[in-house]
């Protein structure tokens, strides 16, 4: 991973999310629960999960809330993150990782724990080079059961910048009111002067959703969509035969 994406090992950086930003999305709510009811969809049985890139792990506590019975993995680069996921999980149904992302070494750290029969990741897997991104899904598709799922909800790119300028102006919108209900007297403008110059910004590598279904289905899943989007915000993904 280059030195920008490395800025996710820095605990003040996760920390910032983790408070400021990951409550402040857009419409997240919506987008987990219909990340929630395509796994129930496609997967009436999960005995397995793995959460890629957790942060601090909301993805994938909300699929294991739905299959008491099932297990998760949690992965991310940062230990802050899993540490902050530690904190939230229940810890008798989960495995904790820190490994990165950006060479195969990490489907060794997961080895133990494999086939999967959900695989998710939310917001981390843009810090990856494109090239690196595709790799990575192939490596996905080799961890899945058949008939296992692969979701990611995501920060893609836009085609126009008229599209970028609007998706930045709803995530500045959504970050104020968010700030707001957590009795912060913060300005908007302080908000967006806060989101546009945020130390991280440089680490995101955009790829376009179509561009991403495309390589998912190049690499062998099937019924390959983007489930649901509001400009550079998707959950995409398919299932391996």
């Amino acid at each position: 991973m280059d030195n920008q994406s490395h800025l996710w090992q820095r605990p003040d950086l996760a920390k910032l999310f983790l408070e400021g930003v990951r409550g402040g999305i857009p419409l997240a709510a919506e987008q987990i629960g219909v990340l929630l009811r395509i796994v129930r969809n496609v997967a009436p049985k999960v005995e397995r999960l793995l959460d890629l890139g957790c942060g601090d792990g909301i993805l994938g506590r909300t699929v294991l809330a739905a299959y008491p019975r099932a297990t998760g993995v949690f992965l991310d680069f940062s230990p802050t993150m899993i540490e902050a996921a530690k904190q939230k999980a229940d810890r008798e149904r989960a495995v904790f990782i820190v490994e990165d992302l950006s060479t195969q070494q990490w489907t060794r750290a997961v080895a133990d724990h494999v086939p999967f029969d959900v695989v998710v990741s939310g917001l981390a897997i843009h810090h990856l080079p494109d090239s690196r991104k595709r790799e990575l899904y192939a490596e996905i598709f080799d961890l899945l059961k058949p008939g296992g799922l692969f979701l990611n909800l995501e920060h893609v790119a836009s085609t126009s910048v008229w599209a970028n300028r609007t998706s930045e102006e709803i995530f500045v919108d959504s970050l104020w009111a968010y700030h707001q209900k957590q009795g912060s007297t913060k300005s908007r403008d302080a908000i967006a002067q806060e989101f546009y110059h945020r130390s991280d910004r440089a680490a995101n590598i955009l790829a376009p959703v179509d561009v991403q279904c495309r390589w998912l289905a190049e690499i062998g899943f099937v019924e390959v969509d983007c489930f649901f989007r509001i400009l550079e915000l998707a959950l995409f993904g398919g299932r391996k035969p």
